[in-house]
C-alpha cells in the first residue's frame, strides 16, 4: 500500500505517453516486479466467476467479524487484463482528444477542471475534421443535456464518450502523428463488449452482497496501464450504489503524477451527480514494474520523480478529500498508509476541520506485517 521503503527515482523520460496503454507481450504476466500486491492471471470466464465467489465469501466473513467492515477486490480477478489495457487505451485517447482541442484554443497547462471548451467551437472542430456534422454533434450534446452552459469540460466530455460508444457507427478521432482520422473503438470486438458487461455484472453481484451485509467494498488500484479502465468501471458502480452511503471505494495511487487530477475529477463528478464519494488513498505498490515497462516501451515514467513529491501528492489529495468531507459530508476516505507523518497529518487536519472519529468518515488501514 505504502511504498515507504528506500527507493531510487531516475529522471523521467520525454517520450509521448500513448505507448503506455498498448498491449505488450513482455507484460502479459504482471507478477514480475511486484513485491507486495497480488495480481491475477486470466484463465477464462469461469475462473473469473470463481474469483467472484471467493470475494463473496470474503464479504460474508467481513460482515460476520466487524461492524461496517471492509472487503477489497481486484478487477484483474474479474476481467481479462488485456481487455482492461485496451479499454484504458480507448479512454485515454478520448481524453487526449479533448486536451488537444483545448490546446488549440490556447488552454494548454490549465488545471483539468478549469479547462472548458466552447460547445460551438467543438461542433465546428468536429465538422471540420469530418467526424460529425453540425446537426449530428448538436444532437449529441442535446441528447446528453451537456453544454447547457455553452461550455464542455472533461467530465462532460467523458460522459459524451459513454453515449457515443454505444453507436454502431465507429467514432473517429484524429491520429496526432499521421493527421488521419481513425476509429477510436476499432479494437473493441463483440467479445470485448461482452467482457465489459460481464465485469460490470460481477461487480454488481459483489456490490449487492456488500450492501446486504453492511460491508464497504474497496476496488484496489493496479498497474497504471489498467487503471483508467478499472477507475471507469468502479465509478460506474459507484453511480449505482453510492446514492445514500459510500458503499464502493475507489483507490487512488499517490505515487502517480496524475493522482490529484484523478481525485478532484471524481469528487466533482460525485457532486454533480449527487452520490457519495468513497476513496482509499495509497502511495502505490507497482513502482519497479511501472518504470521497467516505461523504459522498455519508450513512454514517460508515470511515477512522481521523488519520494518527497509522492508524500506531497498524498497529503494534497488527502487534504482535498478531508475538505470535501467538511463541506458536503458526502465523502469518506480510508487513509491506507504505514507512514507515521501521514497519520499525524490526518489527525491534525481532522481536528482543524471538526471531523470527529464518531462521524465515521475517516478510517485508517495498514497491511499486517508492515510497519
Amino acid at each position: 500500500l505504502d511504498g515507504a521503503w528506500p527507493i531510487s527515482y531516475p529522471t523521467p523520460g520525454t517520450e509521448k505517453r500513448e505507448k503506455q496503454y498498448r498491449v505488450h507481450q513482455g507484460f502479459g504476466d504482471h507478477h514480475g516486479g511486484v513485491t507486495g500486491a497480488h495480481t491475477y492471471f486470466y484463465a477464462d470466464e469461469a475462473k473469473c466467476d470463481q474469483h467472484m465467489e471467493t470475494f463473496l465469501r470474503c464479504i460474508d466473513a467481513s460482515s460476520g467479524s466487524s461492524e461496517d467492515g471492509f472487503s477489497a477486490i481486484k478487477l484483474t480477478a474479474l476481467a481479462r487484463p488485456q481487455f482492461l489495457v485496451r479499454f484504458s487505451e480507448v479512454l485515454v485517447k478520448w481524453r487526449r482528444f479533448f486536451h488537444q482541442m483545448a490546446a488549440e484554443e490556447g488552454q494548454a497547462g490549465r488545471a483539468v477542471l478549469d479547462t472548458k471548451l466552447q460547445v460551438e467551437k467543438v461542433q465546428e472542430a468536429l465538422a471540420n475534421l469530418g467526424i460529425a456534422s453540425k446537426a449530428e454533434s448538436q444532437q449529441w450534446f442535446t441528447g446528453e443535456n451537456l453544454g447547457t452552459s455553452g461550455t464542455v469540460d472533461l467530465l462532460d466530455w467523458n460522459n459524451l464518450f459513454d453515449s457515443r460508444a454505444k453507436l454502431s457507427r465507429p467514432l473517429l478521432i484524429p491520429n496526432r502523428k499521421t493527421g488521419q482520422l481513425e476509429p477510436l473503438l476499432s479494437r473493441f470486438s463483440e467479445e470485448e463488449e461482452l467482457q465489459m458487461k460481464r465485469a460490470l455484472q460481477r461487480m454488481d453481484v459483489l456490490a449487492r452482497r456488500a450492501m446486504e451485509k453492511g460491508v464497504r467494498l474497496m476496488v484496489d488500484a493496479e498497474q497504471s496501464y489498467f487503471q483508467p479502465a478499472i477507475s471507469r468501471l468502479t465509478v460506474q458502480t459507484q453511480r449505482r450504489f453510492n446514492g445514500s452511503q459510500p458503499l464502493i471505494y475507489n483507490t487512488y495511487q499517490c505515487y502517480l503524477r496524475e493522482a490529484y487530477n484523478n481525485v478532484t475529477g471524481d469528487v466533482e463528478l460525485s457532486r454533480r451527480e449527487g452520490w457519495h464519494f468513497g476513496a482509499k488513498l495509497v502511495r502505490g505498490a507497482y513502482m519497479e514494474q511501472e518504470r521497467e515497462r516505461a523504459a522498455q516501451m519508450g513512454y514517460e515514467d508515470p511515477i512522481n520523480p521523488t519520494y518527497e513529491k509522492t508524500n506531497e501528492m498524498y497529503h494534497r489529495c488527502l487534504d482535498y478529500v478531508l475538505e470535501e468531507i467538511k463541506q458536503r459530508r458526502k465523502a469518506s476516505v480510508m487513509v491506507a498508509t504505514h507512514n507515521e507523518d501521514s497519520v499525524k497529518f490526518t489527525l491534525r487536519r481532522m481536528m482543524e476541520l471538526g471531523i470527529h472519529p464518531s462521524d465515521k468518515k475517516v478510517c485508517f488501514g495498514q497491511l499486517l506485517g508492515m510497519c
